[in-house]
Order: C-alpha cells, then structure tokens, then sequence
C-alpha cells in the first residue's frame, strides 16, 4: 500500500504546484471578479479552475478514486481512497495580494489522512507528507529537507496562529481565542493553512481554527502528523472532518486541548 500512496503523493506535488500556477495567474490582478457563496464566503474564477485541473489530473490517473472538492464537491470512488482539495485555501488573502494562501491536496482512507500536500504558491515553497514516510518541506527546486514541529514545551513561550476574534465570535467560542491569547508569548493572524504550514516546519507551536470544512484540514492533518505534531478537531479527536482544528507540536498537544475543552465547558 505504501507504494500506492507514493504514487499518489507524487501525483499530488505536481498537480498542486500546476494548481497554484494557475491561481498565480491572476493573482494581484486588478480585474479579478469575485462572487460570493451561499454562505457568503468568497470565491473567484482561479479557484474554480485550479480546481478544474487538479480534479481532471487525479481522474485521468486514478478514475477508481473518489474526490471531494471545496467548489465542485463530491465524485464517489470505489478504491477506498479519496482526494480531498482546497485550490486556493486563503481565498481572502488570494483578493487581497496577500502571498499567504496555498494550494491543499489531501487523500484520505476512511477518517485519516494519509498524504497531504501544502503548496505555497507566491512564495514557492511547499510542505508534504505520507503516512509513515514523514513530512518534507521544500524551498523552489532545492532538495527537499525534513520538517519538523518544534519542542517548544511552555505555553507562555509558544506562537499561536489563528485568524481574527470575529470567526470565534460568530461560532460564539471566543473564550477559546481569549484563553490561549493570554497563555502564549505570542499570538498573530498568519490564518489558513500558512499557520499549519508554520507548525508543521518548527516556527510556531500552535494553529487553530473556529470553523474548517474536510478541505481545509485533511491535508494539513497528514502533514502535521508526520512532522511529528498533533492535528485533532476541537474534542481531541485525530479528525479531518470535526468542524474545527487544532494544530500543535506534541509537547503542548495536552495542556492546549486542556485548555480548550476547559473553554468551552
């Protein structure tokens, strides 16, 4: 089986590097036209064609595979495996010319993550992962090196990342983001996946999200995992799928859940 995953995570390096090329098209592009979505988040027309390529590449090689998709959804598969995509994860900061948003390629079997790849387009890096091979993180064309979470082991030494109070007070949870805002050294909004990506690599201890779809995590879940960290919805659960996500390194995966749980009570 690991075989099979290794052909899929080398198909998911280069479909996720082709993806990003194809939002760095219009990225910081003037005319780009942006809609809204039902519930009221934005897309634009690089999501959905980066979304387009990277499910025609994964139908071409693998047609037994399902694929769950954030813009197009869900297409059944009959292997057992299932890719699951965000083309531009970051869509506001993508509007914005903010060069921290990312492509994620993600397969899972069952509720695990087993490949995940975190592709940054605007800065040409990227991080990846299969289970039980550990997580890599390259810079352009330079030889991949290995990625690993830090050890930090204090709260008031650890970088959270996360995106603003608003999203935590919208899914009314903000005691969570006022909890750990003042147990940390250090709190900042590098949101979306670039804050995983920085957990994933050693340079913060903690990534959190109020509110993730499959999309947004599966990925990140697979990466994490392998860089020797923690990823787990809200309830400490190793799941892509929970509504939420918590990322840390392994030496403050107890006290930080601790602290969420004890929020929410």
């Amino acid at each position: 089986m690991s075989a099979d995953l290794d052909a899929r995570l080398e198909l998911a390096l280069r479909l996720a590097r082709e993806a990003g090329r194809i939002a760095m098209e219009r990225f910081g592009d003037p005319r780009l036209g942006v809609d809204r979505k039902g519930d009221d988040s934005p897309v634009t027309e690089a999501d959905r064609a980066a979304e387009r390529h990277l499910r025609e590449g994964i139908a071409a090689a693998f047609p037994d595979d399902g694929i769950l998709g954030e813009e197009y959804g869900e297409a059944p598969g009959t292997s057992g495996l299932r890719w699951i995509l965000d083309p531009i994860d970051g869509t506001k900061s993508f509007i914005h010319g903010v060069p921290l948003f990312g492509t994620l390629v993600g397969i899972a079997r069952g509720d695990r993550a087993v490949v995940g790849v975190i592709e940054l387009p605007a800065l040409n890096e990227r991080v990846y992962a299969r289970s039980g091979g550990g997580a890599f993180r390259q810079q352009g064309d330079a030889d991949p090196v290995p990625a690993r979470v830090s050890a930090v082991d204090r709260l008031d030494e650890a970088t959270l990342c996360t995106a603003g109070r608003r999203g935590y007070l919208k899914q009314g949870v903000e005691a969570v983001h006022d909890r750990l805002e003042g147990s940390v050294r250090l709190i900042r909004g590098w949101c979306d996946c670039y804050g995983y990506f920085l957990v994933a690599t050693g340079r913060a201890e903690i990534a959190m999200d109020p509110a993730m779809g499959a999309w947004d995590a599966a990925a990140l879940q697979a990466v994490v995992e392998e860089a020797g960290g923690v990823f787990t919805d809200w309830q400490g659960r190793p799941t892509y799928d929970g509504g939420n996500g918590l990322a840390t390194n392994a030496a403050l995966a107890d006290p930080v859940r601790t602290a969420v749980r004890e929020s929410l009570a």
